[in-house]
């Protein structure tokens, strides 16, 4: 399969042309580079060729490197891993720097061939790389473009050059939000960022870059850091501004990640490091660094995770075979936060969307929710005054129930009350088609209670949306007890189309994100009743990755849904109630009239804006704090344990049947510690026989909620793990 082809046009300009057959997107495979490669030194060899085009012949540059290659280079290397992973960076590198020196001579740096970048549209990570070895990126005035490098956001860094070029180009300071935050930029954007240097109309791409190629000087062709004298925008380190810099990048990026992401730790000693020596040498370094972060654990685990199971969920990796089920019109009753948010992804995405509420003035409301999201994209510069008109043209906002004649997919967003919900799923059903799906938004109540109202069960299931629903990424999509196979490929099609990702579970109380985030809420609560200082909960948290501690994340959630929670929980579990002791301090922070964010007061402090103060003083009083506190890892492990054990027994009751979907659920939908990969890969980095030594002592010290789950015993035994046995299965 040719993934890069060769043309020469009449002019003596050869035109590398990258377009992978069958894949709507290009990205780098080995092979592929073996083929630039080659191109490379054929226009090279030619004295015919005046110079070269790189560009694509789809509407995108490129996504970036295949990381499922990147995931297996390690275990391709053998008995030296290292190595063989260092070399295989090496040899990016290798390319690159050819296309950069573009056979000029090494002393004079003359007598170069021109090489430049026709960027079509969106170019990430590897696909940014390349162009940034060239001597000009050209790019279409694509405002749908993506220009940036990504790599930080999967747990590893642009290693192919894009780190010691950018910086290099920009300074320290001026690369550190494209490098260590993955800031994606339009065209128009990166350009006056100084990340490419040309735009033009998209029709003009190609003319323009053979217009610059055959007039181009040979000092258009050597980089700032190739030219003698070369000096680093915004001072090196031992300059004393750029010794200012990277102080505040160190303090910065430890601030943000508490110093659990290897990633971005390593980007920065690339950059530092680098700066202090010639270019090629710094190449080098950005390749040691690089293959340092590829063999920690945590980098494998947030590539497989964050791209490869996610990229898996997205694309129907659990979608029972049926027809294809896309929507195309939806209801949505109940037009509050969550059915406005709803209602607005839907038509954000093409789909026609009936909103209902009881009252007009309601769902009126419900539809200037997303005007108002859609002014804010206006702002921002994304969302255009056309496409605004199109996304609240296809939201009908009515009391009418007759208006969802014609719905292929219903999902009811009113009041946690199986009343309420039973009564708006008749009336829906007496109108919408025979073959419609139903669904019910339902963050607690067990679908196959709620599918009893519903002449069609079969057809019934539960779509549970995050709030906000615009933001959250994560959809739990659960199937019912009589729930069939259509309803489910209904279900996961919907969220294809509004582009978020989902993960199928089966019926049971919290269904599985909600089951692992009480868990982990209560058990900080716990310790503060327990007298363990509230700052000490709340920063061991951070300190694994959390992105909230649990105290600031109840107040988030509000502390009365956690008192409504409690309360209908203890209705259904009687004497088997768990949390009896946490109950104590969220009810009695609610008679506080403190119920969170919402309210003002929380955990936390409010000022007059709302914006989060410091943690309240008043808790001591009725919660002193003891004077021996616990150590650090013993509040780690409580916190951590808690809602990774929960996370096993999801699987161990069948609840969650595929441990990719728990892991990428964990992270998009409560936060989990990103760095780990999720629960599962989580355990598996610590080893199922040290898990189990220390929920042994856990359960000793707090309680049977710390009990090891037989599963994970059987792994300690078999010095086996998680991911080992889903490998072992599918080969």
């Amino acid at each position: 399969m040719t993934e890069f082809h060769y043309t020469v046009d009449a002019d003596g300009v050869a035109i590398i042309t990258w377009d992978i057959p069958g894949k709507s997107m290009n990205v780098l495979s080995m092979e592929g580079l073996r083929e630039l490669d080659a191109h490379i030194d054929t226009a090279l060899a030619d004295d015919a060729i005046k110079g070269v085009i790189i560009t694509s012949g789809k509407p995108d540059f490129a996504g970036g490197m295949d990381l499922n290659v990147i995931a297996k280079m390690k275990h391709m290397a053998g008995d030296q891993p290292e190595k063989g992973v260092f070399e295989g960076v090496m040899s990016m590198h290798h390319v690159l720097r050819k296309i950069e020196r573009a056979g000029m001579d090494p002393r004079t740096l003359k007598g170069g061939k021109p090489i430049v970048a026709a960027l079509p549209g969106t170019a990430l990570g590897i696909g940014l790389e390349i162009p940034l070895a060239c001597h000009r990126i050209i790019a279409a005035d694509n405002p749908r473009a993506k220009i940036g490098l990504p790599e930080i956001m999967v747990g590893i860094f642009p290693g192919a050059g894009g780190t010691t070029r950018l910086a290099r180009k920009l300074g320290a300071m001026g690369a550190a939000p494209f490098l260590l935050e993955g800031r994606l930029s339009e065209p128009n954007k990166a350009r006056s960022a100084g990340i490419i240097d040309e735009v033009v109309p998209g029709e003009e791409l190609l003319a323009r870059a053979k217009e610059w190629v055959l007039g181009a000087k040979d000092a258009d062709l050597v980089k700032p850091w190739d030219a003698k004298g070369y000096k680093m925008p915004g001072g090196a380190p031992y300059h004393p501004a750029g010794f200012m810099t990277f102080v505040g990048a160190s303090a910065m990026i430890n601030g943000k990640t508490q110093g659990v992401y290897p990633a971005a730790k390593a980007l920065l000693s690339a950059v530092y490091e680098g700066a202090l020596v010639p270019f090629d040498t710094a190449l080098k370094i950005e390749a040691r660094w690089f293959t340092h972060v590829l063999m920690n654990p945590s980098s494998g685990a947030m590539i497989r995770s964050l791209f490869i199971n996610k990229e898996a969920l997205e694309k129907g990796a659990n979608r029972p075979d049926v027809a294809d089920e896309k929507v195309r019109k939806l209801g949505v009753l109940g037009a509050g936060m969550m059915g406005a948010g709803i209602a607005h992804v839907a038509a954000s995405a093409g789909i026609e969307v009936v909103l209902i509420d009881a009252k007009q003035e309601s769902a009126d409301k419900g539809k200037a929710h997303s005007e108002a999201l859609l002014d804010k994209g206006m702002k921002r510069g994304k969302v255009s005054e056309a496409k605004k008109a199109d996304v609240l043209g296809r939201i009908v906002a009515t009391t009418d129930y007759d208006a969802l004649a014609g719905c292929d997919l219903v999902i009811e967003a009113v009041f946690e009350d199986p009343k309420v919900k039973a009564e708006v799923t008749v009336r829906a059903e007496a109108v919408i088609p025979e073959d419609a799906i139903f669904a019910t938004n339902t963050s607690t109540l067990p679908i196959t209670d709620l599918a009893k109202a519903s002449k069609r069960s079969g057809q019934f299931i539960g779509i549970h949306f995050f709030s906000p629903v615009d933001k959250m990424l994560l959809v739990e999509i659960i199937r019912g007890r009589e729930t069939g196979d259509r309803a489910v490929a209904k279900a996961l099609d919907f969220v294809r189309q509004i582009r978020k990702t989902p993960i199928v579970v089966n019926d049971a109380r919290f269904f599985y994100a909600n089951r692992c985030i009480i868990p982990y809420i209560n058990e900080g609560m716990r310790m503060v009743r327990e007298g363990v200082a509230p700052a000490l909960v709340e920063n061991a948290a951070k300190l694994m990755g959390m992105p909230l501690g649990p105290l600031q994340l109840v107040d988030e959630t509000s502390l009365d849904l956690g008192a409504k929670i409690a309360t209908a929980t203890r209705a259904a579990m009687g004497d088997a109630y768990p949390d009896g002791d946490v109950d104590e301090v969220v009810f009695w922070m609610v008679e506080q009239g403190r119920s969170g964010r919402k309210s003002s007061a929380g955990f936390y402090d409010y000022d007059d804006k709302g914006k989060r103060q410091l943690l309240w003083p008043g808790l001591a009083a009725k919660f002193p704090q003891s004077d021996a506190q616990p150590d650090l890892v013993t509040v780690q492990h409580r916190l951590m344990f808690a809602q990774t054990l929960e996370a096993v027994r999801a699987l161990e009751e069948g609840v969650l049947t595929d441990i990719r979907e728990g892991d990428v659920a964990a992270i998009l939908g409560w936060g989990y510690a990103p760095w780990s990969g999720g629960p599962f890969s989580w355990l598996d980095m610590l080893g199922a026989a040290f898990a189990v030594t220390v929920c042994d002592d856990l359960e000793a010290r707090f309680g049977a909620r710390f009990r090891a789950p037989e599963i994970l015993r059987e792994m300690a035994a078999q010095d086996s793990g998680f991911y080992v046995s889903r490998e072992a299965t599918a080969a």
